[in-house]
């Protein structure tokens, strides 16, 4: 049971591999005014895509940002629940929103700070929040970040949030996925565009977890799990064989997730830089990041390795 826990204590959005994988494809989505710039930056967009799960671990405020419970707000595609934040705020309380989850509001905050970024032509904040902004809309793109049974914990399913958003994409992505998903597209109307991504995630959160209980009811525990070497120690962890007819009983729904996310981080950024007026990104100097950004850089490393997570784990 130790190692088990070991294998999953450290699971997140979409898992770093993923993360990163996202913003590193969805450079190659922008048009040529913006390519410049994020291309250079491409190593930095991806390191980075992993700062706001680092940041879980720092800042207590940070978890709700990550996810929505929209199964607790009635049936789909959940008409009682305002999609304006004041709306939301007024009927609910801010409180209880934080509890059941922020994310869809946290995004179009992150575009705005985006936007302001462009209009001023903030080098280092245009990278950090198109970073962060990545990681966010590639949360939302996660079936399980949009239903309260995140993890399986309500149906005996423990573990299910890792094996879907990280082992999945860790075992298959680099041989078989496809991440050629076309151009950005201009958002007319984002508000839209993200509740609508969020409402796929949870029409498909009953399938994640109802694919992994038929095929746990046919397979023995001694298939469903192996001990692999991962980072310097053996763990317990969803066999590779399980993992592969998980993955095909799901007829590739976590490579299309995670093909859209590629496009919807993409367009946003394209969006945001539309709306602040097209700026001449290749003229921005080179300022670069201050040292209070490397030291939060630093503060989050050190808060991530000491394996504290303030707010809900994804093993709960």
């Amino acid at each position: 049971m130790f190692l088990f826990m070991a294998m999953t204590k450290q699971c997140f959005c979409w898992g770093f591999y993923a993360h990163r994988q996202v913003n590193y494809y969805a450079v190659f989505l922008l048009p040529p005014g913006m390519l410049g710039l994020y291309k250079k930056e491409i190593a930095f967009l991806s390191d980075h895509a992993v700062d706001p799960d680092k940041r879980r671990y720092a800042v207590p405020e940070e978890g709700p940002r990550h996810f929505i419970d929209l199964d607790r707000y009635g049936e789909y595609p959940f008409p009682d629940l305002p999609r304006s934040w004041e709306a939301a705020c007024a009927k609910f309380g801010e409180d209880s929103l934080q509890r059941h989850g922020i994310a869809p509001w946290w995004i179009l905050r992150m575009m705005q700070r985006l936007t302001k970024a462009f209009e001023s032509g903030n080098r280092p904040l245009i990278l950090k929040y198109s970073a962060d902004l990545g990681h966010y809309l590639s949360d939302i793109h996660v079936p399980l970040h949009a239903c309260s049974n995140h993890n399986g914990q309500f149906t005996g399913q423990q573990g299910i949030h890792g094996f879907w958003e990280s082992r999945i994409p860790e075992l298959f992505a680099a041989s078989s996925f496809d991440f050629l998903v076309g151009r950005a597209g201009y958002l007319a109307e984002v508000p839209g565009f993200v509740w609508s991504r969020v409402l796929e995630s949870a029409a498909a959160s009953d399938t994640v977890l109802r694919v992994e209980r038929e095929l746990s009811a046919r397979i023995s525990p001694d298939r469903k799990f192996s001990f692999e070497f991962r980072n310097g120690s053996v763990v317990r962890q969803y066999a590779a064989g399980y993992s592969d007819q998980y993955h095909r009983m799901l007829k590739g729904m976590v490579e299309r997730r995670m093909r859209q996310s590629v496009y919807a981080v993409a367009s946003c950024w394209y969006t945001a830089w539309v709306n602040a007026g097209q700026p001449d990104l290749n003229g921005l100097s080179g300022e670069d990041f201050t040292a209070s950004d490397r030291a939060e850089w630093e503060s989050l490393q050190k808060a991530w390795m000491n394996d504290r997570l303030k707010g809900r784990s994804c093993n709960d």
